[in-house]
C-alpha cells in the first residue's frame, strides 16, 4: 500500500509540473500563445523515463528516481538522506557519532549545498566550515604534478581535542586576480565580460607535522596548493548505468578523430584501449578493472567504490566494516606511516589529554596496544590502526548509497516564454562544436550494478538500464589550458545537466562554474574555454562570431538544462 501510494505521489507531482508549464502566461494581456510543443521533445527529460524528475524548486536537486519509489526503497532513500544532510559528531554512539579523529567537514552537505556543486570562495583565509565551501584543497608537487604524501589526498582542517589539525585553515589564503584574454575581454560588437580565477597560498607553519619537526623543508619540496570545487551529485546512477564498452568506445572514437589538440590522456589511454584502469584497493575488492569516469581526475571507477562512497569515510573519519582505519596521510618515515600520526604520538598535549579520549573510545579495552606501553606507542598504535570500532552499519552506508544512486536529474526548465529560445541555442551549441565534448545523450547498458569492493548484495541499490540520458558530457577528460589551471592540466568535461539551477538551489550570488568556481557567469565558464592551447578554442572563435542574440541563445540553453 505505500509503495502504491508513493508511486500516486510522484506521478500526481510530475502530472501537476507539466501542465503547469503550459499555462505559465495564462491571463496576460492580450493572451498568449504558448511557443511549448504539444509534446515535450525527449531532451526535457533530462533522466530519461526513470530517472527525470519534474519539482523545480530550491529541492530541484534532491528528488528521488521513479526507480527509488518503485522498488519499495523510498525509506532506505530517506535515511541516506538524512545521513547525508546532518552532522556526524563525536559522541561513541548513537546515530551519526565517531566524527574525527581528525575531518574535513562534518556532514556532506557543507560541500554540496542543494546536493549540487560547491559554492565560490571568498578572498582570504579559507573559510571551510561555512555550509556550501564545497572546495577542497589540492596540495601537489609542481615538479611532479602529482599529490603530496605528507597531507590526506583531501587535507584535513578539523581535529577532535586532544589532537591538532594536519592543516591550518587560517594560515590558507585564497586571493582572486583579475585577468584579461586575448580579445580584451571584449567582443566585436561591443559587449564585454569579466574573468577571475583563484590562487592558494600554505604557508609551510600551516602544516602541523612540519611545526612538530616530523617533516623538513625537503620533505616538503616544491609544493603548491590549487582549489577543486565538488561536484553536483544527482544523475550520477544514470552515470553509473552508462556500459564500460561504451565508454571505452567514446575514447577510442576521439583518439582516433583526432580532433583535440591534446588528444585523449595517454596516461589512461592509447592505441584505442585502458593502459591505466581503475581497480579497487579495498579490502574485499573483487580484483577487477573497470573505465575510469568519476573525478575531474578521474580517479575512480564505478560509482559503488568511487568519490562519494570514499566520502562517507573520508571526510568524517567515520569508520564501518570495510574501512575500520583512519583516513590519513601517506608519508613514511623510519618504517612508521603518516607524518601526522608520529607528530601527534609525540606531542605533550596530545599525550596529555590521550588517556580520557581513549577511555571514551575503547572503555573496554578491547585493544591492548591503545592502553600499554609508552604512551607515544599508544597514540601511533591507535592512529594507525586497522582494527578500528565500527561507528556506521552497513544498513546505514547501504542506505546512503541507495541514496546517491537514487538521485534524480531536474527536467529542463521550458516554458512558454524560453522554449523556442533555448531550442535555437542547442542547436547553435552543436553548430559550433561544444556538443563534441559535452556529448548530449547516452543511452545506458543493462546497468548490472558494479560492485568492485564486493560489499553490495544483489538488489540492494536501484538500477537505470535502457535509458536515453541527457548529461551533456562525453565522460573523456580534455584540457583548456586555463590560466592557474587544474592540476595536471587533464580535467573529465563535467555533466552541463542541472548547473543552471546552482543559484536557486544554493542561494549564491553567482553561477560558481567550472572546477574551482571562477566563472560567475555562464558567459565567463565559456570563455575561459578560449585560450590558444585549449582543445575547445575553435568552438570558441565559432561562438565570438555568432551575433549577440545567438550567443544569448546559447547562454540561455546552457542555463535551462
Amino acid at each position: 500500500m505505500k509503495k502504491s501510494i508513493l508511486t500516486m505521489i510522484v506521478l500526481a507531482t510530475s502530472t501537476m509540473f507539466v501542465a503547469c508549464t503550459n499555462d505559465l502566461n495564462d491571463g496576460v494581456e492580450g493572451g498568449t500563445t504558448s511557443q511549448l510543443p504539444a509534446e515535450m521533445p525527449a531532451w526535457y527529460h533530462t533522466g530519461g523515463e526513470l530517472g527525470t524528475a519534474y519539482v523545480l524548486t530550491s529541492h530541484a536537486l534532491e528528488q528521488p528516481t521513479g526507480q527509488i519509489v518503485s522498488e519499495g526503497m523510498y525509506d532506505s532513500f530517506k535515511s541516506g538522506e538524512a545521513l547525508f544532510e546532518n552532522e556526524f559528531m563525536t559522541n561513541t554512539t548513537g546515530t551519526r557519532n565517531g566524527l574525527g579523529p581528525v575531518y574535513i567537514r562534518t556532514s556532506c552537505l557543507h560541500c554540496h549545498p542543494g546536493y549540487g556543486h560547491g559554492k565560490r570562495i571568498e578572498a582570504g583565509a579559507f573559510e571551510a566550515d561555512e555550509v556550501g565551501n564545497g572546495c577542497l584543497l589540492v596540495v601537489y608537487n609542481k615538479d611532479t604534478e602529482g599529490y603530496v604524501s605528507w597531507v590526506a589526498g583531501m587535507p584535513q582542517g578539523y581535529a577532535v581535542a586532544p589532537f591538532k589539525a594536519p592543516v591550518d585553515h587560517n594560515k590558507v589564503i585564497v586571493t582572486w586576480h583579475d585577468y584579461t584574454d586575448e580579445w580584451g575581454n571584449k567582443f566585436d560588437d561591443g559587449e564585454t565580460y569579466s574573468l577571475q580565477y583563484p590562487t592558494v597560498e600554505m604557508s609551510k607553519d600551516a602544516i602541523y607535522a612540519y611545526n612538530q619537526g616530523e617533516l623538513t623543508d625537503a620533505d616538503l619540496g616544491n609544493y603548491g596548493v590549487k582549489l577543486e570545487s565538488t561536484i553536483g551529485i544527482y544523475g550520477t546512477g544514470l552515470l553509473d548505468a552508462i556500459s564500460d564498452e561504451d565508454i571505452t568506445a567514446e575514447w577510442a572514437k576521439q583518439e582516433k578523430d583526432g580532433y583535440m589538440q591534446h588528444g585523449v590522456n595517454p596516461a589512461f589511454f592509447a592505441g584505442g584501449k585502458w593502459v591505466n584502469m581503475y581497480k579497487s584497493t579495498a579490502v574485499n575488492s573483487n580484483g577487477q578493472s573497470y573505465p575510469r569516469r568519476y573525478t575531474y581526475a578521474l580517479s575512480r571507477g564505478p560509482l559503488q567504490d568511487a568519490a562519494g562512497a570514499n566520502a562517507i569515510w573520508n571526510i568524517t573519519n567515520v569508520t564501518r566494516s570495510d574501512r575500520r582505519s583512519h583516513y590519513l596521510d601517506a608519508h613514511t618515515a623510519n618504517g612508521k606511516k603518516s607524518s601526522w600520526a608520529r607528530a601527534s604520538a609525540k606531542d605533550a598535549d596530545v599525550q596529555a589529554g590521550f588517556e580520557a579520549y581513549i577511555a571514551n573510545i575503547d572503555p573496554n579495552k578491547e585493544h591492548a596496544a591503545w592502553h600499554n606501553g609508552s604512551m607515544e606507542d599508544r597514540i601511533y598504535a591507535y592512529l594507525t590502526a586497522t582494527d578500528l570500532p565500527e561507528e556506521m552499519t552497513d544498513q546505514e552506508y547501504t542506505d546512503v548509497m541507495v541514496w546517491h544512486r537514487g538521485l534524480a536529474v531536474p527536467a529542463a526548465r521550458l516554458t512558454d516564454n524560453n522554449y523556442q529560445t533555448v531550442k535555437r541555442g542547442m542547436e547553435l551549441f552543436e553548430q559550433i562544436g561544444c556538443a563534441y565534448c559535452h556529448r548530449p545523450s547516452w543511452t545506458t547498458g543493462n546497468d548490472e550494478v558494479r560492485d568492485p569492493a564486493s560489499f553490495f548484495k544483489a538488489g540492494d541499490l536501484p538500477r537505470f538500464p535502457k535509458q536515453v540520458i541527457w548529461p551533456y558530457t562525453d565522460m573523456v577528460q580534455h584540457k583548456l589550458c586555463m590560466e592557474e589551471d587544474i592540476r595536471t592540466g587533464w580535467c573529465r568535461t563535467t555533466p552541463l545537466w542541472g548547473r543552471g539551477l546552482h543559484q536557486k538551489v544554493t542561494g549564491s550570488a553567482t553561477a560558481d562554474r567550472l572546477h574551482d568556481c571562477r566563472a560567475r557567469t555562464t558567459m565567463e565558464a565559456i570563455m575561459w574555454h578560449g585560450a590558444k592551447q585549449s582543445d575547445a578554442r575553435a568552438t570558441v572563435e565559432q561562438f565570438r562570431a555568432l551575433s549577440k542574440e545567438d550567443r544569448d541563445a546559447i547562454i540561455e540553453f546552457l542555463d535551462a538544462i
